[in-house]
C-alpha cells in the first residue's frame, strides 16, 4: 500500500498545537481544557478497557479446561490455537493502526471491535469441536487488536496535550483491574454454573465495554466528520525522527519483554524441590498475582511522572520500567529458591510493565501528528506483539535447551540494548511535531 512521506515539523509545541484547535484536514480532536484530562470521555474509555478485560479474561482463563476436558482435545491444540489467535491479534493491530488514521473509522472500528470481541468470545461456549474454537477465538482476537489502535487515538482525542501520561495510566490500571477481575469473576461463574454457561455469560461485560466506548464517544462532543481519509499503510513516516528513534528502542524492550508465564514457571521449578509441585504452583500463582497488582499500581503514578517531566518525561518513565525488568531478570537469573526473593522480581516486574507501557503509549500521542496517530498506535501495538512473542520463543528454547539462568540473562541483554537505545534517543530530543503538519 503508499506510504505518505515525512511530515515536516511545524516548530510549535504539542501544548501550542493542541490548544490551538488547529488540525489537518478532516481530524477531529476534541476541545478540552488545558490541564484537564479527567473528562467524561477519559473515564468511558477507561471502564471499557476495564469491563472488556473482564469479559474476554473469563473464556481464556476457561479456555484450558474447556478444549481438553469439556471437548476432550490434546493440549497441542490448545497451544496452536492460542499461538494463531495472537498472531491474528498482531495482524489486527497493524492494520487497524491504518483504519484509526481516519477520525470516522477510528471510532466505528472501536465500537465494532468491542462488540465483536464480546460476541465471538461467548459463542465459544456453544462450539462442539476445537476447529469451531480455533475460528471464534482467533476471529475475536484480531478483532480485539483492530480496536487497540482505535481506542489510543480516540484517547487522545479527549485530553490535552501534557495530561497524555496521566490519561493513559488511567486507561492501563482500568484494563488491569479488569485483567485481575476476569479470573476471579470465572471463578464464581463456574461455582455456579457450567463452563460453556460460565463463557456465553461473558458477553455481558463485553458489550457493556461496548455501551462504555459509545458512551465515551458521545460524551467527547468530538466534531462531525464531513471526509474519509484514503486508507493506506503509514510506516515510512511514523519511523521519522525521534518516533521513530523511540519505537526502534521500544522494539528492544519488546524483544526481551517475556509472556508472564515464564516467570511462573521459573518460580514454579526453584520452589518445588522444597515445597512439593503442588504448594510450589500454589506460591507461583499468588506471586503473579503481586505481579498484576504491582502492574496496576504503578500505571497511573508512572503517566503522573511523565507528564511531570515534561517532554522528556516519556522517555524517561519507559526507561525506569525497562531498568526494573533488568533487575527483575537477573533476580530470575541467580537467585536461590527464596520466596521473598523471587517476590521482589515479580513486583519489579510488574511495576516495569505497568510503567512502560503507560510512556510508550503516552510517547506515540505526544510524538505523532493527527494525521499519523492511528498508523503510530498500530505500529507501536504491532512492536509489542511481535516483540512479545520473539522473546517468549527464543527464551522459552533457551530456558528447555540450555538453562533458566542464561535464559533470563538472554532477555537482561535485550533491556541493556533497550537503555542503551533511550539514553541514545535523548541525545536527539527534538520538537514535537503537530498535527497541521502537511504531507
Amino acid at each position: 500500500m503508499a506510504e505518505e512521506t515525512t511530515p515536516a515539523v511545524t516548530g510549535k509545541t504539542t501544548t501550542e498545537w493542541k490548544a490551538s484547535g488547529s488540525t489537518a484536514a478532516g481530524a477531529d480532536t476534541a476541545r478540552v481544557a488545558p490541564g484537564r484530562w479527567m473528562s467524561p470521555g477519559v473515564a468511558g474509555i477507561g471502564f471499557a478497557s476495564f469491563l472488556a478485560d473482564v469479559g474476554h479474561e473469563v473464556p481464556t482463563a476457561l479456555l484450558p479446561s474447556f478444549v481438553t476436558s469439556t471437548l476432550g482435545a490434546p493440549a497441542a491444540a490448545l497451544g496452536l490455537i492460542e499461538g494463531i489467535s495472537d498472531g491474528l491479534a498482531g495482524a489486527g493491530r497493524f492494520v487497524g493502526g491504518a483504519l484509526a488514521d481516519d477520525p470516522g473509522r477510528r471510532r466505528a472500528v472501536a465500537v465494532g471491535g468491542y462488540t465483536t470481541t464480546a460476541v465471538l468470545s461467548c459463542l465459544i461456549g456453544l462450539t462442539g469441536n476445537v476447529v469451531q474454537v480455533g475460528v471464534l477465538r482467533g476471529a475475536s482476537w484480531a478483532a480485539r487488536g483492530l480496536r487497540v489502535p482505535a481506542r489510543n487515538a480516540l484517547l487522545a482525542d479527549v485530553v490535552p496535550a501534557g495530561s497524555y501520561g496521566r490519561a493513559y495510566g488511567f486507561e492501563r490500571t482500568m484494563d488491569n483491574l479488569g485483567a485481575i477481575g476476569g479470573p476471579l469473576l470465572a471463578l464464581g461463574l463456574v461455582a455456579v454454573f457450567s463452563v460453556r454457561t460460565a463463557i456465553l455469560v461473558s458477553v455481558v461485560p463485553g458489550l457493556l465495554a461496548t455501551a462504555a466506548i459509545i458512551f465515551a464517544i458521545r460524551q467527547a462532543k468530538l466534531p462531525k466528520v464531513t471526509e474519509r481519509r484514503r486508507l493506506r499503510i503509514q510506516v515510512r513516516a511514523v519511523l521519522h525522527g525521534q518516533l521513530g528513534r523511540l519505537l526502534g528502542a521500544f522494539t528492544a524492550f519488546e524483544v526481551g519483554n517475556l509472556a508472564a508465564t515464564l516467570l511462573i514457571l521459573r518460580a514454579t521449578d526453584l520452589l518445588t524441590p522444597a515445597h512439593g509441585g503442588q504448594t510450589a504452583t500454589a506460591i507461583a500463582l499468588g506471586l503473579y498475582t503481586a505481579y498484576n497488582l504491582a502492574a496496576t499500581v504503578a500505571s497511573f503514578p508512572a503517566g503522573r511522572l511523565a507528564d511531570r517531566l515534561g517532554d522528556r518525561g516519556p522517555r524517561l518513565v519507559v526507561a525506569a520500567g525497562v531498568a526494573a525488568f533488568l533487575a527483575a531478570y537477573l533476580i530470575f537469573a541467580f537467585t536461590p529458591a527464596i520466596v521473598g526473593v523471587l517476590a521482589v522480581a515479580f513486583v519489579l516486574a510488574g511495576i516495569g510493565i505497568g510503567a512502560a507501557e503507560t510512556a510508550q503509549t503516552a510517547a506515540v500521542a505526544a510524538l505523532a501528528p493527527d494525521t499519523l496517530r492511528g498508523s503510530a498506535f498500530g505500529l507501536l501495538a504491532t512492536v509489542q506483539a511481535g516483540g512479545n512473542v520473539a522473546a517468549s520463543t527464543i527464551a522459552g528454547l533457551l530456558y528447555t535447551i540450555t538453562t533458566p539462568t542464561i535464559a533470563f540473562t538472554y532477555t537482561a541483554a535485550w533491556m541493556l540494548i533497550a537503555l542503551a537505545g533511550l539514553t541514545l534517543t535523548g541525545r536527539h530530543q527534538t520538537t514535537r511535531p503537530g498535527p497541521n503538519a502537511q504531507h
